[in-house]
């Protein structure tokens, strides 16, 4: 393909469109739009009760939508639930388990849910359970696994037919640190292999090193353009500490760098990586010996606690 042709565009696997879901008087859902791409992994963020986990089931065909239109992998939930389930993996908040079943059976019980014979359902399952270091818990049963080994059961459960749309529901719960790294490096793993993942987490700073994309929600409706104009500019924002902050605040004002205070620094504005090593290499330039210096923190996380103070 010559370098002047344009890219083929992404597929879009996820579209909700003015979606809307109420319990009697009480309307969880109320407007949610968004667009999750093939090979992409996006995040769902939002406060609790805001119709996270009423979205992601009307995306799973758990649920019907009252109002508005979904797509999953070209297929209409309301009217081609057979085509949406085989396209899914979901991983709810908490796995419900048969206790007396093995793990190793639940996968393959799993496996032939999905009309996978029988020999190649739990040679998937032991592959499933390797991947996500429960091998040892293959042959015992589930209610022996802590919180953390049924997320990662839960995990495994979800992929057993291999799907092109992945729906996690707060995945990280349960799971120790060397788990989260774990998970993070799966999920975009699986993510390269060409699935759309959409995860909803309350682990923010977590998420940025996870996701491509976010959509936030309050109140049942999803927040748009505003939204990911907060996220593109909380990642402008670079924290600076040196060892002489009257010197630092000195070199800023003298080269007409506008900055915030921060605690045990000062915060500026950068437009990109290019920019923040001239930044940087400028400040040392001035005679700041500065000691620490890098984006002032998880972008999601900023973006989520300003729109929190704006609904206060």
């Amino acid at each position: 393909m010559s370098i002047l042709e344009e890219a083929p565009p992404m597929t879009e696997a996820i579209m909700a469109r003015g979606v809307a879901r109420a319990f009697g008087s009480v309307k969880a859902v109320q407007n949610a739009t968004l667009s999750v791409q093939a090979g992409k992994v996006t995040a769902l963020i939002g406060p609790n009760g805001c119709g996270k986990t009423t979205l992601m089931l009307m995306l799973a065909g758990l649920l019907k939508p009252d109002a508005g239109e979904i797509r999953v992998a070209g297929a209409d939930p309301r009217t081609d639930s057979a085509a949406v389930r085989a396209a899914i993996g979901w991983m709810p908040d908490q796995l419900g388990s048969w206790d007396n079943l093995t793990c190793l059976q639940t996968l393959t019980l799993v496996g032939r849910a999905y009309r996978i014979p029988q020999a190649e359902a739990r040679a998937k399952g032991l592959a499933l359970l390797h991947r996500v270091h429960l091998d040892e818990f293959a042959d015992r049963p589930t209610r022996v696994l802590s919180r953390g080994q049924k997320q990662r059961l839960s995990l495994a459960r979800a992929l057993v037919n291999d799907p092109s749309v992945l729906l996690l529901d707060e995945p990280a719960n349960g799971l120790d640190p060397r788990s989260r790294v774990e998970l993070r490096e799966f999920v975009r793993e699986i993510a390269a292999e060409g699935a759309a993942v959409l995860v909803s987490s309350h682990v923010l700073a977590e998420l940025d090193e996870m996701v491509d994309d976010a959509v936030f929600m309050s109140k049942g409706s999803t927040l748009g353009d505003d939204a990911a104009a907060m996220v593109a500019h909380a990642r402008t924002r670079y924290r600076v500490w040196a060892l002489d902050e009257v010197k630092l605040r000195e070199a800023l004002t003298g080269g007409n760098v506008p900055f915030e205070e921060a605690e045990g620094g000062v915060i500026v504005s950068i437009a990109d990586q290019t920019e923040a090593a001239y930044a940087l290499a400028w400040l040392v330039g001035q005679g700041v010996q500065v000691h620490r210096f890098g984006p002032a923190g998880s972008a999601l996380e900023q973006t989520y606690m300003a729109m929190d103070e704006e609904r206060r």
